[in-house]
């Protein structure tokens, strides 16, 4: 698969850090452009934000129709069966993200994963499994993918994320498409394996918040130590 195209608003500077922003199912990489100015972080910290666009496929569950996605979906169904392999194709785009900003002179642990429903689950699965200390992951409205494989390729794997990486994880109470109990449970199995989990949860549906992005922003700046 060929690199991920991206849309970037770079740091005003010398960049601080980077955060590389995965959008949902059927958006692209505009859907999260505005973010950075409604973060108001006015330089601190000094971030270039990378929001790349997912490839173009068939989605099962959408009645086969091609659009922007991680991976297909063939079932909301906790336990149903998931597209393993698109999964694992698009976690690789991810890793090929984090090693240009890496290139670009970004340390590791200066580069923050997020996403939102769909990229947020590519955001967990791949910064679990990320050999290199990470600044931090943020799932927004999500679930851990693969859960099924949690204890072999991040438990007792070596090599996988240490466990002092900050996550931040935020929920709507009122999700219609990815049920808040989706996500509750994903918290529990990232802590189940070791990791301590920033959870909140707002009064919304599948979307984000104003009080969602002021907290946002606060994690941000615990993350690279700004004032």
């Amino acid at each position: 698969m060929a690199a991920a195209q991206t849309v970037e608003i770079d740091a005003d500077g010398a960049a601080d850090g980077s955060v590389i922003w995965l959008h949902g199912l059927g958006a692209d990489g505009h859907d999260f452009e505005p973010i950075p100015a409604e973060l108001a972080l006015n330089g601190q910290p000094d971030l270039r934000f990378v929001f790349p666009h997912a490839p173009v496929r068939p989605v099962t569950i959408n009645g086969g129709m091609s659009m922007r996605a991680w991976y297909d979906i063939f079932s909301l169904d906790r336990d149903g069966p998931q597209d393993e392999p698109g999964i694992r194709e698009s976690g690789r785009l991810l890793v090929e993200l984090i090693e240009r900003e890496h290139e670009r002179g970004v340390p590791y642990d200066k580069i923050v994963l997020a996403g939102f429903s769909q990229g947020g689950a590519i955001a967990l699965h791949t910064a679990l499994r990320f050999s290199h200390r990470l600044a931090g992951l943020m799932a927004l409205s999500t679930y851990l993918p693969l859960q099924s494989k949690i204890e072999v390729e991040v438990v007792l794997a070596d090599g996988t994320q240490s466990r002092e990486l900050p996550v931040f994880m935020a929920h709507g109470a009122h999700d219609p498409m990815l049920p808040m109990s989706l996500g509750e449970h994903s918290r529990d199995v990232l802590t189940a394996a070791g990791f301590t989990v920033d959870w909140r949860d707002y009064p919304m549906e599948h979307s984000l918040c104003v009080e969602e992005i002021a907290d946002i922003r606060q994690w941000l700046k615990s993350i690279f130590g700004a004032q």
